[in-house]
């Protein structure tokens, strides 16, 4: 199999040859689609990578952070203001990996991989996609609910600083540290007087992509986060879930436990 590789300084360029040739892949960190060269996959043709430096932007301020797409987990696991989501980068892989894996490529990663991004839904995260003639921006969960999400060239993600203490985060696997994913939850729980006003839950290997909890936020709003005030949001903590079986845990196993975890993460227990 010969693959063609493909390298442009600016983003746009590299946009506008990954738009045009439906045999090419964007190539970041590599940790998806060497993978894939390994294996051979035949859909795979070109390769295109850029060395436009804004993919390594990173940028925090009080009021919101942005993430080049090429940052990867060990950048973000390097910076102190970043700390609250140093669990979620942890998350993925292990040392070797970290140093590889970027955030732009994390947003495509299959089920039950994918941490980072289910992290990035909870927090409300924006992308912005790059073409040849420009740059637009969309959300998140706009552009995980995409069936085709390959041809979209990812130069960025943002998102609003949370509060203190605001964002939660825990990962259910086999193998500790750095196994695959049975389930991952992300939260972000704002309280207005000791209650929840606006919490936003995420899901990672509870469908094809990260999915919002959003029965469970409705069960949320305006309840303290005590044993009693979360027992409704437990309660419809599977709803509009479709996990699969795979090789990692059955999708009854997922729906069974993941009340459990949803308990511990919004007590602060997990």
């Amino acid at each position: 199999m010969s693959i063609t590789v493909k390298t442009f300084a600016r983003l746009a360029d590299a946009a506008g040859a990954l738009s045009s040739d439906r045999g090419a892949r964007f190539l970041g960190g590599g940790t998806l689609i060497m993978r894939a060269v390994n294996e051979a996959d035949p859909t795979i043709e070109t390769i295109v990578r850029s060395t436009d430096p804004s993919l390594q932007h990173l940028s925090v301020s009080s009021g919101r952070i942005e993430l080049g797409a090429g940052v990867t987990m060990g950048a973000i696991l390097a910076e102190r203001e970043l700390g609250f989501l140093h669990p979620v980068a942890r998350a993925v892989g292990g040392p070797a990996v970290r140093e590889a894996a970027t955030v732009g490529g994390n947003l495509f990663a299959p089920s039950p991989y994918g941490d980072f991004a289910t992290a990035l839904l909870a927090l409300d995260a924006t992308v912005t996609l790059a073409g040849g003639f420009g740059q637009r921006e969309l959300l998140l969960e706009e552009l995980l609910s995409r069936r085709e999400r390959g041809a979209a060239l990812v130069a960025s993600v943002a998102f609003k600083r949370p509060a203190d203490d605001s964002f939660r985060f825990t990962k259910v696997t086999r193998v500790h540290p750095k196994g695959i994913a049975v389930l991952s939850i992300a939260a972000q729980l704002p309280l207005a007087s000791g209650r929840v006003t606006g919490a936003r839950i995420a899901y990672g290997a509870m469908g094809q992509t990260p999915v919002r909890a959003k029965a469970a936020e409705r069960a949320l709003e305006g309840r303290t986060l005590d044993a009693a005030g979360i027992a409704a949001a437990t309660a419809v903590a599977a709803d509009g879930t479709s996990p699969a079986d795979d090789a990692i845990a059955s999708a009854w196993w997922r729906r069974e436990i993941l009340p459990v975890y949803l308990r511990r993460l919004l007590l602060g227990t997990a």
